[in-house]
C-alpha cells in the first residue's frame, strides 16, 4: 500500500477503506487505479480528478484542499484553513459568519471608497478591511462546503 507520507488522497480513501480497483471501479473509469496510485505518491492531479474523488469519496473540502495547495492561483490567493467540516460544527460556522460581518468598519469602507481612490491616511485602515474581507471568503466557503457535503442535491 505505497504512497506519499501525507498524501491527503490516500488518506481519504484509506478512511472509506477502498482499494484503487474499487475506486477505479465507482468512478466508472474516470480514474484509473495506476493514476490514483500516482497521485498518492505525490504527482499532482488535474481539477477533474479532484472534482470525481471529492464526489466519489463525499469529501468537497478535496477541492478546497486541491486549489490551496496544488493550483498556483489557488496556493497564491487561496482560501485556506477549510477543513473537514462535519455537521455539528454548522453553528460554529454560521456565528463565525455574523461575527466576522459585524467587524466590518463600514463607515470606513464607505469613506475610504468615496471618492474612488485609497490615500496613504486610509491604507492601513482598507488593509485591515481587506483582511476582515478574508476571514469572511473562508467562513463562506466554510458553509459552502458544509451545504455540499451535508444537503442532498
Amino acid at each position: 500500500m505505497a504512497h506519499k507520507e501525507g498524501n491527503k488522497y490516500f488518506e481519504v480513501r484509506d478512511q472509506l477503506g477502498y482499494s484503487r480497483a474499487k475506486v477505479e471501479e465507482l468512478s466508472n473509469n474516470k480514474i484509473s487505479a495506476d493514476r490514483l496510485y500516482r497521485i498518492e505518491e505525490g504527482k499532482t492531479p488535474n481539477p477533474e480528478e479532484v472534482c470525481w474523488m471529492a464526489d466519489l469519496y463525499g469529501k468537497p473540502e478535496l477541492k478546497n484542499y486541491y486549489c490551496n495547495h496544488e493550483c498556483e492561483i489557488g496556493r497564491t490567493n487561496g482560501i485556506d484553513g477549510v477543513g473537514d467540516v462535519e455537521k455539528s460544527k454548522l453553528p460554529l460556522i454560521i456565528l463565525e459568519l455574523l461575527s466576522s460581518l459585524n467587524s466590518i468598519q463600514k463607515e470606513k469602507l464607505i469613506d475610504i471608497s468615496a471618492d474612488g481612490e485609497i490615500d496613504e491616511n486610509e491604507l492601513n485602515d482598507f488593509i485591515e478591511i481587506r483582511n476582515q474581507l478574508d476571514k469572511i471568503s473562508q467562513t463562506v466557503e466554510s458553509l459552502r462546503i458544509w451545504a455540499d457535503k451535508h444537503i442532498e442535491k
